[in-house]
């Protein structure tokens, strides 16, 4: 099924601010998995999903917004950004 471009442009113009971010960052990841760079994306994928119930603690620091970084803030902490052409 072939896409036009256009049709992408059209739909991430569509899209809220917050939500053009996380469809970038997917679309990097699209993008380095086609060039066979997944990295440890292969091994993500292989996994068992993790069952273990949240504890409270981890519910407490997921509804906080002390210390919250973007994204994008991490991959370039952590020397993961991927620069496209």
């Amino acid at each position: 099924m072939a896409i036009q471009k256009e049709e992408l442009y059209h739909l991430i113009e569509r899209l809220q601010e917050q939500d053009r971010k996380t469809a970038f960052d997917f679309l990097q990841y699209l993008v380095v998995r086609s060039k066979g760079k997944q990295g440890g994306w292969n091994d993500i994928d292989k996994a068992e999903p993790d069952v273990e119930p949240i504890t409270e603690e981890e519910l407490r620091q997921m509804n906080s917004t002390e210390g919250f970084i973007t994204g994008e803030e991490a991959k370039r902490e952590f020397g993961l950004q991927v620069d496209l052409p």
